[in-house]
């Protein structure tokens, strides 16, 4: 089916090619706004997309140029506490390489665990933790399933992101992410034990892209925008609405590092 959908979005394209895929988390939809002349397709409208019912996910495709440099945007993902399901995001993925993608950029909403990294930070992120017991890539039947993850995220997307914080002055901070399955909130204990553990922020998505990205030989680089402190580190409790409402605030901040970093890294670089 995913062959069928990029059929279909072929034949929309016109002939452009994008080069970069960005999937948008929780209430970062403010990217979409500095897309020059953007076509907009629902994914309902799309064969074997999956639709996500988590409110902060517009569910739409989004095609047009940042900087004049074309991209396409993922606005919305179906995570795995939605579908039990962490292979979920595979046909989204598979469809942005059979459009020419070769660099995917994921975003998300994320818990801080570091004191130095309030709600509205952007933590680019280093590495990750899979904490949620399973992985997409469980029951492909060949040797290829064993994707080596020493550089899951590129050093030279990175740098560029780095760069292009610099560059606006934005400070932007890098960790460790760690992956819990959602969709509970995690306890103040499980927030100690991870930060022994050496995470530096929490969520609930994210990691199986990276998996399914890496298997399909994308490169990847991703980023948090920290929505709020991990529980037990306040005392406050959390909730999606504390998600929803601080996202946009980091988002503004992520949207911009990002748009200098595809527009200054250039077409040919991505």
């Amino acid at each position: 089916m995913s062959v069928q959908t990029t059929d279909l979005l072929i034949s929309r394209l016109g002939g452009m090619l994008p080069r970069y895929g960005i999937v948008l988390g929780s209430g970062l939809g403010s990217l979409v706004e500095a897309v020059e002349n953007p076509l907009r397709i629902p994914y309902s409208d799309l064969p074997s997309f999956p639709v996500s019912a988590v409110s902060g996910h517009a569910g739409e495709l989004v095609i047009g140029h940042l900087g004049g440099v074309p991209v396409i945007m993922l606005s919305g993902r179906v995570h795995f506490y939605e579908t039990g399901d962490a292979n979920a995001m595979r046909t989204p993925i598979e469809v942005l390489k059979g459009l020419g993608v070769t660099s995917l950029i994921l975003t998300n909403s994320a818990g801080s665990l570091r004191e130095d990294m309030p709600p509205g930070s952007v933590m680019r992120i280093a590495d990750h933790i899979n904490f949620s017991g399973t992985n997409p890539l469980i029951g492909l039947d060949s040797d290829d399933r064993f994707v080596g993850m020493t550089n899951a995220y590129d050093a030279g997307l990175a740098a560029r992101m780095d760069a292009a914080a610099a560059k606006l002055g934005i400070p932007l901070a890098s960790g460790v992410y760690m992956w819990f399955s959602g969709p509970s909130f995690e306890t103040p204990a499980e927030i100690r034990m991870a930060r022994v553990f050496g995470a530096d922020a929490v969520g609930m998505s994210t990691v199986p892209e990276v998996l399914i990205a890496r298997h399909l030989g994308l490169k990847v680089a991703a980023a948090s925008v920290i929505t709020n402190y991990g529980a037990g580190m306040t005392g406050a409790e959390l909730s999606h609405h504390e998600t929803k409402d601080m996202a946009p605030i980091g988002g503004k901040r992520l949207a911009a590092i990002l748009s200098e970093m595809i527009a200054g890294g250039g077409y040919a670089n991505a």
